[in-house]
C-alpha cells in the first residue's frame, strides 16, 4: 500500500466517530435556541407573575379597600341622617338616609365583585354587610316609624341605645375588614416588589446566560472549527512554499479531517510525482551528458570528415586525372572509362561529405539570432543563383517580405535551396516562373514558393525531406538529394514547419512558416515589380 493510501486510511479511521462542522454548528445553534426559549419562558413567567401581583393589587385590593371605606362612611352618613330626622322631622334628611342606603348597597356589590378572589375578605365583607342590614332593619326603621307616630324621647331612648350597639358591631366589622385589606395591600406591595426584583434578577441571569453561551459557542467554534482550518491553511501554505515533506495531520470535525486527508493525499501524490520527475531529470541529465559526448564525437567526426577524409579523396581524384593525362595514349577506352568512374566517384564523395557537413552545421555552427530582412536575404539568394536563373530564363515574382528573427546565413541557404530546386526541376516545354507569396499575423508568417516545373508526386511528400533521398536517376539531375532536408532542418531550427502542398497541380509548391513577431520591411518594390538581379 502506498504512503498516500496509508495516510488517507489513517485519517478516515480517525474521523468516522467525529461530527462534521455543519452538525457541530447545528448542535450549538440548537443549544442556543433551547437557552433562548428557556430564557424566554422564564422571563415570560416572571413577567406574568409580576403582572398578576400588580393586577391583584391595583385592580382588586386597593379598589376594595376604597369601597369598604365608603361603606363605613356611608353608614355614618345614614346614622347622621336618621338622628337629624328624629330631632327635626325634616323629610329631606329621610331622603338622604334612603339615598345613602341605596349607595351603600351599590358599593357593597362592587366590593363583593372586587373581593371575589379573596374568600376570607369576602366572608368578612358579607358579615359586615349582614350586620349593617340587621341594624337598618331593626333600629332605623323602628325609629322612623316611631317618629312618624309621634312617640316621645323617653320611649325611643331604649331603641336608640340598642341601635347604637348594633351599629358599633357593623362598624367594627367594617373596620376589621379595612385592617385586613390594609394588610393585604401591604403584602401585595411587598409581593410586587419581590416579583419585580425577581423579574430583574431573572432578566440579568438570562442575559448573562446568553452572553456566556455566546462566548462558549465562539470558543468552541474557534477551537473545533477555525483553529483546525487555520492549521490546515498554514500546513498547505508550508507545502506550497516548497516543504513537500511536511505531513498534514487530520483534526477537527469530520469534514475538515476529510479535507485534510484529501490534501494530504494530493501532497503525497505531488511528492511521488516530484520524486519521479527528479528521477526522470537525472535520467535526462545523463542522456544530455551522453548527447554532449555524442555531439563532441560528431564534431570530431566533422573535423575529420572536413580534413582527413577529403584529403585522400582529393589525392585519388588528382592522381587519377594525372594518370589520365600522362598515359592517355597508352590506355584503351575501357581504362579511360574506369579512370573517369574513379574521378567521378571521388568527386561525388567529396560533394556528399560537404553536404553532410553543411547539414550538421545547422544550429551548431550557425546560430545567430537577429532581425533579418527576408527581402534582402531573397535578393542575396537570387544573386547567388544568377547564372542558373539567367541560363534557364526564370522569372521570380515575390510579395513584399517581412523582417523576422533568425540567422541570415541559414535563411539565405533556405531561399537558395528552394529557388535552386524550382530552377533545376523546370518543365522542358516552358520557362520557369517562381511565385513567392506571404501571409502573416501577430503569431508569425506563412510563406509559399510555387513553380511551374515538373512537380512532385504526392506519394513522395515525406520522402523528399529525408537526407540523400532522390526521386530521379543520378545522371538526370545533379546534386546529392540533401537540399530539401537542409531546408526542413533550417525551418524547424527557427521553430516553423515545412511541407509540400500536395493539392497544387501546376508544378511544386512548398509552404513553410516562421513563428514570432514580424514587421514589414520598408521596400520600394510592390509585388511583381522587383528589381532585376544582374548576373554575377
Amino acid at each position: 500500500m502506498s504512503s498516500a493510501a496509508t495516510a488517507a486510511t489513517t485519517v478516515t479511521k480517525g474521523r468516522r466517530a467525529g461530527m462534521t462542522t455543519s452538525r457541530r454548528l447545528s448542535v450549538m445553534m440548537l443549544g442556543m435556541t433551547v437557552l433562548v426559549l428557556a430564557g424566554g419562558g422564564i422571563g415570560a413567567a416572571a413577567l406574568s407573575h409580576t403582572a398578576a401581583v400588580s393586577n391583584r393589587l391595583a385592580d382588586h385590593i386597593s379598589p376594595a379597600r376604597t369601597a369598604v371605606s365608603r361603606l363605613e362612611s356611608g353608614l355614618l352618613e345614614q346614622v347622621a341622617a336618621v338622628r337629624g330626622y328624629m330631632v327635626t322631622g325634616d323629610p329631606e334628611l329621610l331622603r338622604r338616609y334612603e339615598d345613602g342606603v341605596a349607595a351603600e348597597r351599590a358599593t357593597a356589590r362592587r366590593a363583593g365583585d372586587l373581593l371575589t378572589g379573596e374568600p376570607d375578605a369576602r366572608r368578612e365583607l358579607d358579615g359586615a354587610l349582614a350586620l349593617a342590614e340587621r341594624w337598618r332593619a331593626e333600629y332605623p326603621a323602628r325609629l322612623i316609624a316611631a317618629r312618624r307616630a309621634g312617640a316621645g324621647a323617653a320611649e325611643l331612648a331604649p331603641v336608640v341605645r340598642q341601635g347604637g350597639v348594633a351599629f358599633d358591631a357593623a362598624q367594627a366589622a367594617l373596620t376589621g375588614l379595612e385592617a385586613r385589606l390594609d394588610r393585604e395591600q401591604a403584602a401585595g406591595r411587598a409581593d410586587l416588589d419581590n416579583a419585580r426584583a425577581l423579574r430583574d434578577l431573572l432578566f440579568v441571569a438570562i442575559l448573562a446566560t446568553l452572553l456566556l453561551s455566546s462566548i462558549v459557542i465562539s470558543v468552541l467554534v474557534r477551537t473545533t472549527v477555525l483553529s483546525p482550518l487555520d492549521r490546515l491553511g498554514a500546513s498547505v501554505r508550508r507545502v506550497a512554499g516548497g516543504d513537500f515533506e511536511h505531513r498534514l495531520t487530520a483534526e477537527g470535525p469530520a469534514d475538515i479531517a476529510r479535507l485534510t486527508a484529501d490534501v494530504e493525499t494530493m501532497r503525497q501524490r505531488m511528492v511521488d510525482a516530484l520524486h519521479t520527475s527528479r528521477r526522470h531529470r537525472d535520467a535526462l541529465e545523463q542522456q544530455a551528458a551522453e548527447l554532449r559526448r555524442s555531439n563532441e564525437d560528431l564534431e570530431q567526426f566533422a573535423y575529420v570528415a572536413s580534413h582527413d577524409l577529403q584529403e585522400p579523396l582529393r589525392k585519388v581524384a588528382s592522381f587519377c586525372q594525372m594518370l589520365h593525362r600522362r598515359y592517355a595514349d597508352q590506355l584503351d577506352d575501357r581504362a579511360r572509362q574506369y579512370i573517369g568512374y574513379a574521378v567521378d566517384g571521388a568527386t561525388r564523395m567529396q560533394s556528399l561529405i560537404n553536404d553532410l557537413l553543411a547539414f550538421s552545421r545547422i544550429g551548431r555552427v550557425y546560430g545567430e539570432d537577429r532581425e533579418v530582412d527576408l527581402a534582402a536575404v531573397l535578393a542575396q539568394a537570387e544573386s547567388n543563383l544568377s547564372d542558373r536563373i539567367a541560363e534557364a530564363g526564370a522569372e521570380i515574382v515575390a510579395d513584399p517580405l517581412p523582417v523576422v528573427h533568425g540567422d541570415p546565413t541559414l535563411l539565405t541557404m533556405l531561399w537558395q535551396n528552394l529557388l535552386g530546386n524550382a530552377v533545376k526541376f523546370r518543365h522542358p516545354d516552358r520557362a520557369p516562373r517562381i511565385r513567392v507569396a506571404v501571409t502573416g499575423d501577430d503569431a508569425g508568417c506563412e510563406f509559399a514558393v510555387a513553380d511551374n516545373g515538373i512537380g512532385i508526386d504526392p506519394r513522395y511528400a515525406d520522402k523528399i525531406f529525408l537526407i540523400f533521398q532522390r526521386l530521379h536517376a543520378r545522371g538526370t539531375y545533379d546534386g546529392t538529394g540533401i537540399g530539401l532536408a537542409i531546408c526542413k532542418k533550417i525551418v524547424e531550427y527557427h521553430g516553423g514547419t515545412l511541407r509540400l502542398d500536395d493539392a497544387y497541380a501546376d508544378g511544386a509548391r512548398f509552404v513553410f512558416t516562421l513563428p514570432g513577431p514580424v514587421a514589414t520591411a520598408a521596400v520600394p518594390e510592390q509585388a511583381g515589380e522587383r528589381t532585376p538581379v544582374a548576373p554575377a
